[in-house]
């Protein structure tokens, strides 16, 4: 059975990875908002677990996951890692007596707890007493509701609030002045500020390479010569070859080894990933991550597509696909940059064109935007069921080669 699993990232202050809160759909449910949520929730949690690995998922960081009302009566958390499991209570859930005897017994075993997407009433007062986390949805409450909030609430020094969706460097901003410890959403994906300036030179350079790695018929030779001096490439190169992704026989130990066994692909890839990785500094970790994932997740995509495109292309669009935030600027402005094939630059800059529904499919698929995925997979007459096997082996590619913290 398949497991729709998406993570959304949550970040603290310094924009550093703190955990992902994992948004699941049973592939039973075909998206419809009254599926049983216990059903769905139960089975999903143990394909997830037993199944596709939380390894690949959320790595070392704590995980972030939704339980109804009935599930937190049968303590069905009880069942996950006590460190790296939080415990999100749905803003629906009726706060009897019961039910805070059932968290507090919880509690008491070391999990913790988050009240999500948080309007203050009275009768919550048990669960914030017992709340680790506050979560405030900045798409659901205005910010002086927010604040209004903030106000009735008793700030225990241990109690962490939490925004949540935010989409935009403003709204994260806002937040840290509002005196949020973490932060939730894709504003890491979107710009943080366009102005007048011109994209260095020294970014240029490293956009020319990735373009010309990803054109067809480039030259093995040429790109061993770029790896080789640098100590650091070279080191980068030596460990993803060795890494687990690849099934070898006996250990690679040297450039010109390495380059023969990827292949012309797999060296298109590792020369974008370490281009983009320098591209990135000063950004959030999990912006590369998020690139690696797409690029990767498109180039699968298109292996189960019926019109189909190269996988090198369908790599690229993913890959370029968030270029707007790690440089700063405009997407147009730094197509205007590269020689990149137009179907790609059409699909990233107009979001139209033969490659522009892999973007959306990748897109909606990580936000776990379910109803608007399948839709697409119509249109493209994709089997949609193949979807989540292909996210987990992108999961898992991207962490043989991005760390992020």
């Amino acid at each position: 059975m398949a497991a729709y699993v998406a993570r959304q990232p949550i970040f603290d202050h310094r924009k550093k990875i703190s955990g992902y809160e994992l948004l699941f759909r049973d592939q039973t449910a075909k998206y419809d908002p009254a599926i049983d949520g216990d059903v769905a929730t139960s089975t999903v949690l143990s394909n997830s677990y037993f199944s596709i690995g939380m390894e690949s998922l959320v790595g070392d960081k704590q995980s972030y996951i939704n339980f109804t009302e009935s599930l937190l009566l049968q303590k069905f958390p009880l069942l996950l890692p006590t460190k790296s499991t939080v415990i999100e209570i749905l803003e629906d859930v009726n706060p009897t007596p019961e039910l805070v005897t059932a968290c507090q017994e919880m509690a008491q075993q070391g999990y913790n707890f988050a009240l999500d997407d948080f309007i203050y009433t009275p009768e919550l007062k048990p669960l914030i007493e017992l709340a680790n986390i506050i979560k405030f949805d900045f798409r659901l409450s205005s910010m002086d509701e927010i604040q209004s909030y903030l106000n009735k609430i008793q700030r225990r020094d241990d109690l962490i609030i939490l925004a949540e969706k935010v989409e935009t460097y403003d709204e994260y901003q806002k937040a840290i002045d509002m005196g949020f410890h973490l932060f939730q959403g894709f504003f890491f994906c979107k710009p943080e500020l366009i102005s007048g300036k011109e994209i260095p030179g020294s970014q240029i350079a490293l956009l020319q390479i990735m373009a010309e790695v990803n054109q067809p018929g480039f030259g093995i030779e040429k790109i061993e010569a770029l790896i080789a001096p640098d100590v650091s490439l070279s080191y980068k190169l030596l460990r993803y070859i060795n890494s687990a992704f690849f099934a070898k026989a006996q250990r690679i130990s040297s450039i010109q080894q390495a380059l023969v066994y990827m292949g012309e692909s797999e060296i298109r890839r590792f020369v974008s990933l370490v281009a983009m990785s320098n591209l990135a500094k000063g950004k959030p970790g999990e912006l590369i991550r998020a690139s690696c994932i797409r690029g990767k997740f498109c180039e699968l995509i298109g292996g189960i597509a019926k019109e189909r495109a190269t996988p090198s292309e369908l790599f690229t669009l993913g890959m370029f696909s968030l270029i707007d935030a790690i440089l700063d600027h405009p997407m147009d402005r730094v197509m205007n940059e590269l020689p990149l094939d137009k179907d790609i630059k059409t699909a990233l800059v107009e979001r139209k064109g033969r490659l522009s529904g892999y973007l959306f499919l990748a897109e909606t698929y990580e936000k776990g935007q379910w109803p608007q995925m399948a839709k697409i997979c119509r249109v493209m007459d994709l089997d949609e069921k193949k979807l989540p096997e292909l996210y987990q082996l992108a999961c898992q590619w991207s962490n043989t080669f991005s760390n992020p913290s």
